[in-house]
C-alpha cells in the first residue's frame, strides 16, 4: 500500500462519525424505563376506573319474591349523583317511590324527578319525567314494585312508558285512542299485568274543552279496552282501586265497578265530602270498597265501608281518625288490620283549586307541602306513624306487596354523592391526565434531551 492511499484511508476515517455507544444505551434504557413507567400508571388508571365502573356494570343476582322487602320508616332526598333506574346494578324492585318540588327532585328547566327506594334496602335510584310528575298521581309503582307507569308527555303520538327495574328497560305503550293529545296512567291492575289510562281528546278544534277517555291496557301491547268516557270535568279516574278481577274508579261524585273486559258491574253516588278512599280502597278479601269522609265542623278523616254494588254503610271499621291533614289515601291494608294511608298537610301558599275540580280529590300534589304515611290500627286512640319524609316531598306510593307484607325496617337515607359522581370524577381525572401527558410530551422530551447533553458535557 503506497504512503499516499494509507493517508487517504485514514482521512476517510477520520470523517466517519462516532457511533455514540455508551450514550445510545442509556438513551435506549431510560426510553424503556418510561414505557414502564407509562404502562404502570396507566395499568393504575384502569385499575382505578374500573372500580368505579365495575359495580355500575356487574349485574347483581335479583330475587323476584323479594323476600325481605320492608317499607322504610323514613325517606332522604336522594344524593347528588345517584344512579338512574335504568343504571346498573340494577335495583330489581322498589318500596317506595317519591316526588314533590324539593331542590333535589328538581333537574333542568323545572323537570321533574321521581325518587325510588330499595325494595330491601336504602338504595336509592331516581326518574326524570322531563314534566311535572307525582307519585301515586301521574307516576304509579305496580303492585310487585318491580316496574313503574309514567306518560311519555308526547303530544303528536301519546302513550304511556312503563320502565322495568330488573332489566333496567322501558317500552312503550301507544295509545290507540283517536285523536288524543296526551295519555297518563291512573293505576294498575291487581296482577300487574294491565294498567288504566287517561287519555285527553279535544272536542273543539281550539282545544278548548276536552273528553277524558279511561282504557284498560295490557302491558304486552294488547287491545286497549275502554271503561268510560266524559267531560274533562269528571276527573274520570281520579282515583282507581284494583281488587282480583275488578276495578273501581271514581268520576264526578260517582264510583263505577267494572271488571278487567271493561263490563260495568254496578255504579253508585258518593255522599258528600265523601271519596272512593285510594288505590287500596278495597278490603283485602275484595267484599267492600273503603270511602274516605271529611267532617267539615272538625277537618276529621274517617274511613268506612261500603257494598261495591249499591254504595250503603258496611261493617264500621273501628280506626282513629286522622286530623290536621287537607286529605289523605288509602295505600292498601296490613296484615293486622291496619289502613295505611298518606296523610298531606296543606300547603298554605298553595293557590286555590278551580271549581270544575271541587268535585275531585280534596288535593293533589300542587297543594300539598308534606306527606307522611299513618298506620289507623283497629281500636287505636291515634293514628302511627310509619314514614316520614323531607320537607317538600308532597307525594308518595307504596308497592301492594310490601304494604301486604307488612314489615317496617330502621332506614338509613345514603349522604354524600351517588355512584354517578364517581363514575364522572374518575372518567374526568383520566381525561385530564391523559390531556395533560399530551400536552406536555414536548416539553418532556425537550427536558430529556437536556438532561442527556449535560451528563454527555459532563
Amino acid at each position: 500500500m503506497t504512503v499516499r492511499l494509507r493517508d487517504a484511508l485514514r482521512s476517510t476515517a477520520e470523517d466517519v462519525p462516532t457511533y455514540p455507544v455508551y450514550e445510545r444505551a442509556l438513551a435506549t434504557a431510560r426510553r424503556s424505563r418510561r414505557r414502564r413507567l407509562f404502562a404502570a400508571a396507566g395499568a393504575v388508571v384502569l385499575l382505578a376506573l374500573a372500580g368505579v365502573t365495575v359495580p355500575l356494570t356487574r349485574t347483581p343476582a335479583l330475587d323476584p319474591a323479594a323476600a325481605d322487602a320492608a317499607l322504610p320508616d323514613r325517606l332522604g332526598l336522594p344524593p347528588i349523583g345517584t344512579l338512574h333506574v335504568g343504571d346498573r346494578p340494577r335495583l330489581g324492585s322498589a318500596s317506595v317511590i317519591f316526588s314533590g318540588p324539593a331542590p333535589r327532585l328538581r333537574g333542568w328547566n323545572d323537570a321533574s324527578i321521581v325518587g325510588l327506594v330499595g325494595a330491601d334496602s336504602d338504595s336509592y335510584r331516581i326518574m326524570r319525567t322531563g314534566r311535572d310528575a307525582a307519585a301515586g298521581e301521574t307516576v304509579h309503582l305496580s303492585p310487585d314494585g318491580q316496574h313503574l307507569a309514567r306518560s311519555d308527555g308526547d303530544e303528536d303520538q301519546p302513550g304511556v312508558d312503563v320502565v322495568d327495574l330488573a332489566s333496567g328497560r322501558t317500552w312503550h305503550l301507544k295509545s290507540s285512542v283517536t285523536n288524543t293529545v296526551a295519555s297518563a296512567p291512573v293505576g294498575w291492575s291487581a296482577d300487574g299485568t294491565s294498567l288504566v289510562v287517561r287519555d285527553e281528546v279535544p272536542v273543539a278544534f281550539d282545544g278548548a274543552t276536552y273528553t277524558s277517555v279511561l282504557s284498560i291496557v295490557p302491558l304486552d301491547g294488547g287491545r286497549w279496552t275502554t271503561l268510560a268516557s266524559g267531560a274533562q270535568e269528571a276527573r274520570f279516574g281520579s282515583t282507581v282501586a284494583a281488587a282480583p278481577g275488578r276495578l273501581a274508579y271514581q268520576y264526578g261524585s260517582t264510583v263505577t265497578v267494572a271488571d278487567v273486559q271493561g263490563r260495568e258491574l254496578s255504579s253508585f253516588l258518593l255522599p258528600d265530602e265523601s271519596w272512593l278512599a285510594g288505590k287500596g280502597a278495597w278490603s283485602p278479601d275484595g267484599a267492600t270498597l273503603t270511602l274516605a269522609t271529611r267532617r267539615p265542623a272538625t277537618g276529621e278523616w274517617t274511613l268506612r265501608r261500603v257494598d261495591p254494588r249499591t254504595g250503603r254503610d258496611g261493617e264500621p271499621l273501628r280506626l282513629p281518625p286522622v286530623t290536621g291533614m287537607v286529605s289523605i289515601r288509602l295505600l292498601g291494608w296490613a296484615p293486622d288490620g291496619s289502613a295505611l294511608v298518606a296523610a298531606h298537610q296543606r300547603d298554605p301558599d298553595a293557590p286555590e283549586r278551580p271549581l270544575e275540580e271541587q268535585t275531585g280529590p280534596p288535593a293533589t300534589a300542587e297543594q300539598v307541602s308534606s306527606v307522611r304515611v299513618l298506620a289507623l290500627t283497629p281500636n287505636a286512640t291515634a293514628p302511627r306513624t310509619v314514614l316520614t319524609t323531607p320537607a317538600q316531598v308532597n307525594a308518595v306510593d307504596v308497592a301492594d306487596q310490601v304494604i301486604r307484607d307488612g314489615r317496617v325496617r330502621d332506614a338509613q337515607p345514603p349522604g354524600g354523592v351517588g355512584g354517578r359522581f364517581w363514575l364522572w370524577t374518575g372518567l374526568l381525572t383520566v381525561l385530564v391526565g391523559g390531556a395533560v401527558l399530551y400536552g406536555s410530551r414536548g416539553r418532556t422530551r425537550r427536558w430529556l434531551d437536556d438532561r442527556r447533553a449535560r451528563r454527555r458535557d459532563g
